[in-house]
Order: C-alpha cells, then sequence, then structure tokens
C-alpha cells in the first residue's frame, strides 16, 4: 500500500506542475497567475475539490504522443465562495497554450452538468489560445458541447466568465453566453480573428489591445462586464457579486450583511434634483442615499454611461438597479443604453431579483445614426425585457418621464408594482417647449412677441402637464412622495412583494426583437 502511495503522490504533484516550472515563470512574467493560483485566490482557503486530474489528451497526431501533461490543460472541480458551492474550471495556458482538445472539453462539460444537475453557479477562468489545431475537428466538437450546455444553463444557474489571457476563435463564444465577463486590463483580450488575420483580410494594422483588449469590450464593443487593474483585483470582484446573486433560478439571492436603518430618511435627497430642468447631476448620489449602505455594485460602467445598472441592498433584500443618468446624455435612451438594460433586467428576472428603476428619462435619442442602427427594435428589446419580468418592480421618477420612454422605463402599464414620484417628476408626452412648439406654432408665430408668447405657453404647459399630479390622479403613480422617505417606502413595498405571484402565459419561449 505504501508503494502505491508514494505513486499517487507523484502523480498528484506532477499533475500540479501544469507545463512545468519554466512555462509557470513565463506566465508570471507575463503578469499571470497559474490556473491553481487563481483557484485559490477565487475559493475559500482548503475548499476546492479537483475532478480529473490524471485525464489526459488522446491525439497521437503531430508530435502530441511524446507530450503528456496530467490533467490537459484544464483544472475542474468545485469549492466554495463564502461557504456556498460554485462549480469551477480554470484553463492552463502552461499546457499547449490552453488550448482545447477532446478530453478538455469534456472535464468542462462534466462540471457544468454537475452545475445543473446541483443548482450551483459556474465560474470558468479563461486563458486559452483556441482549438487545439492537431485534433482537428474534435476539439471543434468539444466547444460545440460546451455551448450547448452554456445555452441549456442559461437562466437555471448562475454562470460567470473570467478572461486572463488571450481568448480567440470558437473560445469567445462560450463566454459570450455566460451571464456575466470579466477582464484584467494588459492580460486580457477577446477577438474572433486576431490581429494578423484581420490585416490579411481588411489591410487594419491594429494591435490586440485596440482589437479585443479590456478596455475596448468594457467601453466600445460591451462584450465585457467588469474590468479591473490585475488578476488578484479581477478574482476578488467576483467573489464579491455573490453576495449579490442566488445558487439557482429557484433560490433566493442572499441577504445584506449590512446594518443601515431600514427607516433611514436622507436630507441631502431635497437638494439633489436642480431646480431647473435641464441642468444635469449624477443618479449615483440618488441611487447610494437610498441604498444599504451606498454600496453599488455597478455593471458595465464603462459602456452605454447613459443608464446604469447594477446590484445593492435594500433593507437587507438584494436589487438590481436600473436607472437613467442625467449626467450623460441627459439620460436619453439609444441603442446600446437598451441594450445593456435589457439583458441586466432578464438576468435579474431569471434568478429572482427584484428590479429598482430610478427614472429621469426625456425619451430616445433621435437622429439617422440611431434610427439607421435600428433604435426601433432595439428599444423594444428594453420594453420587452421589463414587460416580461415577473419578479417584485418598483419604480421611482424623480424628474422627466416623457413619451414612449416613460412606458418603457417600468411603468404602471406595463406590470410595474410600486411606482412613486417625487414632487419634481415631470410626467408628460415631451418638454414643455417641444410641445408648446408643436401646438401653438401659428399662434407664436402670428403674435407681436413670439418670444413673450413661447414663455407664456411653456409655463402654461408646465404647470397643466410637467407634473406628477396628472398621473397621480389617474393612478399612474401610486403616490407623490417626500425625496426623503424613498428609502423606507422602498423597503416597506419591497416586503408587501415578497409573496408576489405573477406568471407569463404557457408558451415555448416568447420570440424577443433581436
Amino acid at each position: 500500500m505504501r508503494d502505491k502511495l508514494e505513486i499517487l503522490e507523484r502523480r498528484i504533484a506532477e499533475s500540479e506542475q501544469g507545463g512545468g516550472e519554466k512555462r509557470v515563470k513565463a506566465q508570471h512574467a507575463k503578469g499571470k497567475l497559474s490556473a491553481r493560483e487563481r483557484l485559490d485566490l477565487l475559493l475559500d482557503d482548503g475548499s476546492f475539490v479537483e475532478f480529473d486530474r490524471f485525464v489526459v489528451h488522446r491525439s497521437n497526431d503531430f508530435g502530441l504522443e511524446d507530450e503528456k501533461y496530467y490533467g490537459d490543460g484544464v483544472v475542474t472541480g468545485y469549492g466554495r465562495i463564502d461557504g456556498r458551492l460554485v462549480y469551477v474550471f480554470s484553463q492552463d495556458f502552461t499546457v499547449f497554450g490552453g488550448s482545447l482538445s477532446e478530453a478538455f472539453a469534456e472535464k468542462i462539460c462534466k462540471v457544468m452538468d454537475l452545475a445543473m444537475r446541483n443548482g450551483a453557479p459556474v465560474i470558468g477562468l479563461n486563458d486559452s489560445g483556441g482549438a487545439r489545431i492537431q485534433e482537428g475537428v474534435v476539439s471543434l466538437g468539444g466547444y460545440a458541447d460546451i455551448f450547448l450546455r452554456n445555452t441549456l444553463a442559461s437562466g437555471v444557474v448562475p454562470q460567470i466568465s473570467a478572461i486572463l489571457g488571450p481568448c480567440a476563435g470558437g473560445a469567445v463564444y462560450s463566454p459570450a453566453i455566460t451571464d456575466f465577463i470579466y477582464m484584467a486590463r494588459g492580460t486580457s483580450y477577446m477577438f474572433v480573428t486576431g490581429p494578423n488575420v484581420v490585416k490579411t483580410v481588411t489591410h487594419e494594422d491594429v494591435t490586440m489591445e485596440q482589437l479585443g483588449g479590456a478596455d475596448t469590450h468594457a467601453g466600445t464593443s460591451g462584450v465585457a462586464h467588469f474590468v479591473y487593474e490585475s488578476e488578484p483585483a479581477t478574482i476578488a470582484a467576483i467573489r464579491q457579486l455573490f453576495q449579490y446573486i442566488p445558487q439557482n433560478n429557484v433560490d433566493d439571492p442572499p441577504r445584506g450583511r449590512g446594518t443601515d436603518p431600514r427607516d433611514r430618511r436622507d436630507e441631502a435627497l431635497l437638494d439633489v434634483v436642480p431646480d431647473n430642468a435641464n441642468k444635469p447631476y449624477d443618479m449615483h448620489d440618488v441611487i447610494r442615499r437610498v441604498i444599504d449602505d451606498g454600496e453599488f455594485y455597478e455593471v458595465q460602467r464603462e459602456y452605454a454611461a447613459n443608464i446604469l445598472c447594477g446590484f445593492a441592498h435594500l433593507g437587507g433584500v438584494s436589487v438590481g438597479i436600473v436607472a437613467n443618468q442625467p449626467a450623460i446624455l441627459a439620460g436619453v435612451l439609444d441603442i446600446a443604453a437598451s441594450l445593456k438594460a435589457a439583458r441586466f433586467i432578464r438576468f435579474c428576472d431569471a434568478f429572482n431579483i427584484p428590479i429598482v428603476t430610478f427614472e429621469d428619462v426625456p425619451g430616445f435619442l433621435p437622429g439617422t445614426a440611431q434610427e439607421h442602427g435600428g433604435i426601433i427594435k432595439h428599444g423594444a428589446k428594453l420594453l420587452y425585457a421589463y414587460c416580461e419580468a415577473t419578479v417584485p418592480k418598483l419604480t421611482v421618477i424623480t424628474r422627466k418621464a416623457y413619451g414612449g420612454a416613460y412606458d418603457v422605463m417600468s411603468s404602471k402599464h406595463i406590470r410595474g408594482d410600486f411606482n412613486i414620484a417625487w414632487p419634481t417628476a415631470e410626467i408628460a408626452v415631451m418638454g414643455p417647449k417641444g410641445a408648446v412648439e408643436i401646438l401653438f406654432r401659428k399662434d407664436i408665430k402670428d403674435s407681436a412677441d413670439p418670444q413673450a408668447a413661447t414663455d407664456a405657453k411653456v409655463a402654461e404647459y408646465t404647470a397643466k402637464f410637467a407634473n406628477p399630479y396628472v398621473a397621480a390622479g389617474r393612478g399612474y403613480v401610486d403616490d407623490i412622495i417626500d425625496p426623503r422617505d424613498t428609502r423606507p417606502r422602498l423597503i416597506d413595498a419591497l416586503e408587501t412583494l415578497r409573496t408576489k405571484r405573477d406568471r407569463n402565459p404557457p408558451k415555448k419561449h416568447g420570440n424577443l426583437p433581436l
């Protein structure tokens, strides 16, 4: 027995070396951690249990018969984050550049199947050069096996991807299907085709960073949801996400740990919204004064900044926040903002996270670029997401709620559960000036003093329509409140909605306007 134990210990030690000490040092020299070092940071101390550590590739083509490594380039298993079960895989760039083989794919598929069966999240730490060319179509088949599981698991268990190295070709589509993508600056790259292929086909000279770096995907493409300065910071942020999301689509999200009083009123909320309706303000100031301890876990901060999305706790309840941002483009809705918010709303709805909307929106962004880019169908995605959601939906109108954007932003008409407005709210078809210019164009033109006539009609329209009282009189908002009472009123509403029962009509699935 002792002899056999010695053999086992030796093979375990060999499996933990990856591609060897020299390659691990090369990884460190690039500012990257090894596959196992990443898991050590991600999971609670001593909680990792490994699967398939002795698996090796099966190909004997193009020299592979002489080079086999235990684990075959990916470390898989399960562990815990703050005591909660998660399934994990960590790709090892020191073994064949982290390239995916048949055995590699089977290991990942095993942990994904177990995650679905046991109702636990899946976290993938990606660092791969793509398909293993020596295995040809077998490696492509392995990718497809993973893609299928990503799709079937979507909305059933949370799926998190961290891009911690190159992620190219077919390798990018698995992360793209998952719920959230994290990237680290300077070492993370995602692209379907690399710079060399781009130059050959389109004659464009572009660097890896410009084509698919962390900042490109955070601010331009919107592919990445979170970007951090280093791998440790990225992995720490993934752990933090688990303060807000549940294990699966049946369980409730975790309770917050804060001690912020439920009945806290904030005097500063009286001065956040400017008296001048055209003056911007930062919606972050509203959100942080309402939520528990001011802790807002923002999603896609650098992308479509005219709308804010993120997680928080309200009275200890995990909520998803969607808010127009008047400080950027006046908080207008455009293509990027619609896509960003729609996907976030659908994640919250899939995983039983109530949605709190802070509304100050002048409408949809006009212009040929938006119309030709498909603002109609993309804006409809946001509308669809809100309409489809059956979780508790709470809305606070702080100022402008104009036109179709009023309908879209979780209005009472699309099953908003608790809709309140501040006295500064302006709920109307459009802004006073625009409405007057349409309704009274001829009268103003024919008047002796067009400017004075315009000002008078604007004042009249404002008094009659640009306020929350007409909507309140119709029951379109449930109450007009003192802004200082926003936090306690929302917390109380969440408590009443805890047992909410709402269902959509039976169907295979809807036809989202893709």
